[in-house]
C-alpha cells in the first residue's frame, strides 16, 4: 500500500453549477477544497447549455487553488478521481481540442420532439431492454444527434467548413459527456467510463458495449465515441503531463458519474443498500448487486459501479430533476435572499395551508416522465404567504423523493427502513425531518456529505493501493444524525394532495402552445 502519512487523493467534482477540487486523507476527511461557479446559459426556453471552456478553466482554477489553501505539492496527490454531472453532452475536436458548440446540459429539453418520435416508431422497449433508461431528452443520444445536425461547421476552425458527421465518422471529431472531456484535457487520451456510459442512451449495459443498433439509429459514427474502462480502473485513464498546469505526473485512476459516486462514497456496497443526493435534482439509488433489475414502475436501471476486473455492480435508480433547483429558484424570484433562510421561515408556519408546488421547470422525471409537465402552484388563497410557498418548496423535495421510494419499494419488493442522505440541502435539519417522515424512513446523515467527490477519492485511491479494499472505507463512513420519523398523522391525506398537484401539471407544454 502506498504511504498514507503525507500522500492524499484528489477529487474533481463537476457538477451542473460548478466545479470543486477536494483533497482527502486515508480516513477519509477533506484537507483542502476550492469551488467556483460557471455561467448557466439559457439560449431560449427548455435549453440548458455550457461552456465547455469555461468548465476546463475553472477546473484547473479549482486544483490549484485548493493545493496552495494548504501548501500542499501536486506530487503529494497519489492519484486524481473525476465525478461529474451526467447525460450532459459535448463534441470537440479531437487534434485541436475546441468543442464544436456549447455543451447540451442535461437538463435541457429541446429534443423532446424527437423523444416523441421514438415513442410514436416503437423504439421505447427497445431503448429500455438495452441501455435500463427510459426514452427522454434527458440522455445523451438525442443531444449528440442535435449537435451533429445543427452546430456551426465553422466553429471547428478548420480551414474547409466540412459537415461534421462526415468529420465524425472519419474520427476528427470526438464525442463525450463531461468526464471524457476532463480526462481527454487531463491525459490527452479519449475515455469515458462505464456509469457515464450507461447514461447516453447508446451503450448496452447488458453486454457492456456501444450498441449498433441505437448508434444507427442517432447517427452516432462510432469513431468518434470514447473507450469504455471501469470506474476504479487499476491501468489508469492517463496522467497528468508533468509540463502542464499541475506540474506533476498524477495517475487519473477512476471516475464516476455524480450519482453513482455518491452511492460509492455512502459506501452503499452491498446489495439493497440505498442512498439519496439533494443536488439540482435528487437521484435515489439502490444497490441491486450484479442483476440488472428491471423497473415497472418508471424507474432506470443502470450501472453503479465496476472495479478493475470484477462484475458490474447495477443499481435502480429514481431521478428526480429539480430539488435544490427549487430552493434557487426562490432565490430567482426574490422570496428569500440565501438558501439558509428556508429552514427557519419553513418552521415559522405549521404547514403549507393546503398549498402544492410542483417544481417541473424542466418537465418530470422519475417515476413520472412527461418532459411537458412544468411548474406549478396550486392551492393558494388571498391568505397565502411567501412562508406558505417557501414551505411547499421544501416539501415538495421530499413528496418527489416518496414517490421514488413507493416505485423502489415495488420494483424490489425491499422496504425501505434507513435512507443515507448527501448534497447541500441535507444541511437542513427541517427538510430532512419532513424526508424522514413524509417516507416513513430513518434519514441517516453522514459527517462528511460531500460524498459525491469522495466516490471518485475512492475509485481512484482504490485503484493506486491508497486504500486497500471495501472494508476500508465501509469503516470510515460516520454518521453526522440520524432522523427518525415522528408524526405520521395526516401524511397520507397530504400525499394525496401532492399526487393531485402532480396531475396539474402534466403534459403542461404543449407542441405549439
Amino acid at each position: 500500500m502506498a504511504d498514507s502519512q503525507n500522500t492524499y487523493v484528489g477529487a474533481i467534482d463537476q457538477g451542473t453549477t460548478g466545479t470543486r477540487f477536494m483533497i482527502f486523507d486515508h480516513g477519509g476527511q477533506v484537507i483542502a477544497s476550492a469551488y467556483e461557479q460557471h455561467e448557466q446559459i439559457y439560449p431560449e426556453p427548455g435549453r440548458v447549455e455550457h461552456d465547455p471552456i469555461e468548465i476546463w478553466e475553472k477546473t484547473q482554477q479549482v486544483i490549484t487553488a485548493a493545493l496552495e489553501s494548504e501548501g500542499l505539492d501536486a506530487d503529494q496527490l497519489e492519484a486524481i478521481g473525476v465525478t461529474n454531472q451526467r447525460e450532459t453532452t459535448l463534441i470537440w475536436d479531437r487534434e485541436s481540442g475546441t468543442p464544436v458548440h456549447n455543451a447540451i446540459v442535461w437538463q435541457d429539453r429541446r429534443t423532446t420532439d424527437r423523444v416523441e418520435k421514438l415513442e410514436e416508431d416503437g423504439l421505447v422497449d427497445e431503448i429500455r431492454a438495452k441501455t435500463g433508461l427510459e426514452a427522454d431528452a434527458y440522455f445523451s443520444a438525442t443531444k449528440a444527434e442535435w449537435l451533429l445536425d445543427n452546430a456551426d461547421p465553422i466553429k471547428t476552425q478548420r480551414a474547409r467548413p466540412a459537415d461534421l458527421r462526415e468529420r465524425a465518422a472519419d474520427g476528427e471529431l470526438c464525442f463525450g459527456t463531461i468526464d471524457a472531456w476532463l480526462i481527454y484535457n487531463l491525459t490527452g487520451n479519449h475515455i469515458t467510463e462505464v456509469t457515464n456510459a450507461s447514461r447516453t442512451m447508446l451503450y448496452d449495459i447488458h453486454e457492456l458495449e456501444w450498441d449498433q443498433e441505437l448508434l444507427e439509429e442517432f447517427s452516432v459514427p462510432e469513431a468518434m465515441l470514447p473507450e469504455v474502462r471501469p470506474s476504479s480502473d487499476e491501468d489508469f485513464y492517463g496522467h497528468t503531463d508533468p509540463e502542464g498546469f499541475l506540474g506533476a505526473d498524477v495517475p487519473i485512476a477512476g471516475a464516476f458519474g455524480d450519482q453513482q459516486a455518491a452511492l460509492f462514497g455512502q459506501a452503499c456496497f452491498e446489495e439493497g443498500e440505498a442512498k439519496n443526493t439533494y443536488g439540482t435534482g435528487s437521484f435515489f439509488l439502490t444497490n441491486t448487486g450484479e442483476s440488472a433489475a428491471e423497473s415497472e414502475n418508471g424507474l432506470l436501471t443502470t450501472i453503479g459501479f465496476q472495479r478493475s476486473g470484477e462484475p458490474v455492480q447495477y443499481a435502480l435508480e429514481g431521478s428526480i430533476f429539480v430539488t435544490g433547483a427549487a430552493i434557487e429558484w426562490l432565490e430567482d424570484v426574490s422570496l428569500i435572499d440565501d438558501a439558509m433562510e428556508t429552514e427557519e421561515l419553513a418552521r415559522s408556519v405549521d404547514s403549507t395551508d393546503g398549498v402544492y408546488l410542483v417544481p417541473a421547470f424542466t418537465g418530470l422525471g422519475a417515476p413520472h416522465w412527461d418532459g411537458r409537465a412544468r411548474g406549478t402552484i396550486v392551492g393558494m388563497t388571498r391568505g397565502t404567504s411567501r412562508e406558505h410557498i417557501i414551505r411547499a418548496a421544501l416539501e415538495s423535495i421530499a413528496f418527489q423523493t416518496r414517490d421514488v421510494a413507493e416505485a423502489m419499494e415495488a420494483d424490489t419488493g425491499l422496504e425501505i427502513s434507513s435512507l443515507k442522505v448527501d448534497g447541500g440541502a441535507v444541511k437542513n435539519n427541517f427538510l430532512c425531518q419532513q424526508q424522514a417522515d413524509i417516507v416513513g424512513a430513518a434519514i441517516a446523515r453522514p459527517e462528511v456529505d460531500e460524498t459525491t467527490a469522495l466516490g471518485s477519492a475512492y475509485a481512484a485511491g482504490l485503484a493506486v493501493g491508497y486504500w486497500s479494499d471495501l472494508d476500508e472505507l465501509r469503516e470510515n463512513w460516520q454518521v453526522d444524525r440520524t432522523f427518525e420519523p415522528e408524526t405520521r398523522d395526516g401524511l397520507d391525506e397530504q400525499y394525496d394532495q401532492w399526487l393531485r398537484a402532480v396531475e396539474r401539471s402534466l403534459g403542461w407544454a404543449e407542441e405549439g402552445a
